[in-house]
């Protein structure tokens, strides 16, 4: 299911563009950002970026700007409502993602428990 405007989960303009620059320089325009939920972390789970070309069934596009943000259900509910972003700075630079649902996040923001 693709999505264009959504209250599932969004991802800033500065995101976009910095998924589109990365799209570019592997030069592969079929490439969208996959975010999944993995256990581990400190936390319980992790927050997961990788640039995939498949598209499962029951995966939800959502599209901005040109580029594509896939998630699958089960991830879904653990990111519903909540925002990727990416941010750079003297730490270095990543995706990074606000989640409403997350009762506890990691120093690093790379995990968190429901």
């Amino acid at each position: 299911m693709e999505i264009k405007s959504n209250n599932y989960l969004n991802f800033t303009d500065k995101a976009a563009q910095k998924i589109k620059d990365l799209i570019k320089i592997q030069k592969n325009n079929n490439l969208k950002l996959r975010i999944y939920i993995n256990g581990g972390g400190c936390s319980g789970f992790q927050y997961q970026f990788i640039f995939d070309e498949k598209i499962n069934k029951d995966d939800i596009i959502i599209s901005k700007s040109g580029v594509a943000l896939i998630v699958d259900p089960i991830s879904l509910q653990y990111l519903y409502g909540g925002k990727i972003d990416y941010l750079e700075n003297l730490e270095g630079s990543k995706f990074i993602v606000s989640n409403p649902n997350a009762k506890n996040t990691c120093g690093c923001g790379s995990s968190f428990s429901i």
